[in-house]
Formats: C-alpha cells, structure tokens, sequence
C-alpha cells in the first residue's frame, strides 16, 4: 500500500503508477487554444480536464505552468484550475518551459523520473521540454489527446519528432485507466467511474448502461443544475 493515500502499490515494470510519476500541463490558455487547428478544442479541454481530474483522484503531482499570462495568453482555462483545486501555475516567458529553472525545480521536487506531459502547442511547448527532459534522464509520455497545434503538419511533425527522442504518447484515458490498473482496487473506483462517465462518450455511456440495464443498479441521479445567479456588473 501507498504510505501517503492508502492506495495499493502498483508494479512498475515499465509502467506508469500514482507514485511513479508527475503530471506536468503547460501553456493551457485561451491564446493557445485559439491556434489549435488539429483537433476540436472542446475535445482538448474536455481531455485536459478529465487528465486533472485523474491526478487528483490517484495523489499524481502536477506542474502548472504558464507562459505571458497577462500580455499574451490570458489565464488557464478555470476547468483544469477548478479540477487541480485552484493551484498557482509557474509563470515563464519562456516558450521551452525546461529553460525556465522553477519548472525544472518542481519536476525534481516531485522526486519522480517519469514525466506525464500535455500541453499547447505540441511542436513548441511540449516537444522542446520533452526532448530536454529526456536528454536530461527523464522519461516522457506525452499525452497526445491533451495536445494540440496551428496544423495537422505541425503536430505531426512534433509527434514524430519526440516519439524518435523517446517519448511515449498516451492518451487521457489510457493514463487514468494505467494508474487504475484493477478494478478490484474499491478506493479509486467510483471516482475513476465518474471521470469515465462524465468525459469518456460512448466508454462512460456504456458504463451507466451496464450499471442499470444488465445488472439492474438504480440511475445514477447527478446533482441537479443550479443556474447561476444573474450578474449585475
């Protein structure tokens, strides 16, 4: 079991546990997001945030960074703040967060050697860090799904280029379910499941389906919507 959570101690063997590993999310602004041409960006935030959501439920350290906040990017998106608990993300000018020395500080901080890393825009912000923190002795697993870039082109190029430096790219969802790993282990289950339910589509409707229709469990009833009180700024 986990010392610090009470979770049982995964095997390694090459693979990603709660306590093998630091997330690290960098540059995840409006700014950024609005160059994204890849991907849907709904999807992008939607990934970053079940991701956040993830780390909290298994105890995985984050570094939040990011880059000219208030003369170029804009904020971190208030989804992944509000699922991380609100932390102060790093800010750099750098676009390379592995030449900016509080980034690199708290990766070593975190005492881990593998590096879950997602970030905007993939053949900047995220392949510059991964191919430093690999030649630095790091081992990378660039969530690709949590990525974004200006083109196909570009992101596909930054893809090839860090998976020849050695990087992995996983998903949002494979990452949670490698940290889950058994099904068997109660404590993280039903918050996996709800992860899974509120951000994985078809994964997450399947599951509601098994619940009620083949093993007859009630609807899960969510919390009602509270519509927000009308601003009068």
């Amino acid at each position: 079991m986990s010392q610090e959570t009470g979770r049982p101690k995964l095997s390694e063997k090459g693979l990603l546990t709660p306590d093998n590993c630091v997330l690290a999310l960098i540059d995840l602004q409006p700014q950024m997001l609005f160059g994204v041409a890849n991907f849907d960006r709904q999807a992008v935030i939607n990934n970053n945030v079940a991701l956040a959501k993830a780390a909290r439920v298994f105890g995985v350290p984050v570094v939040l960074s990011t880059v000219e906040t208030k003369t170029f990017s804009g904020n971190t998106w208030p989804q992944v703040l509000a699922a991380l608990g609100n932390p102060v993300p790093i800010e750099r000018t750098s676009m390379n967060s592995w030449d900016d020395e509080n980034f690199v500080a708290a990766v070593r901080k975190s005492g881990r050697k593998k590096i879950v890393l997602a970030g905007l825009w993939t053949e900047t912000c995220v392949a510059l860090p991964t191919v430093q923190a690999i030649h630095d002795g790091y081992e990378v697993y660039v969530v690709e799904d949590c990525c974004g870039d200006v083109s196909q082109l570009a992101h596909d190029n930054a893809m090839k280029r860090v998976v020849q430096a050695g990087a992995k790219p996983v998903t949002a969802l494979s990452v949670t379910l490698e940290w889950q790993r058994d099904w068997a282990h109660r404590g993280t289950y039903d918050a996996v499941m709800d992860i899974a339910k509120t951000h994985f589509g078809a994964y997450g409707v399947g599951v509601e389906y098994a619940y009620t229709m083949v093993h007859g469990t009630p609807p899960t009833a969510l919390p009602a919507y509270v519509v927000p009180a009308a601003s009068h700024k």
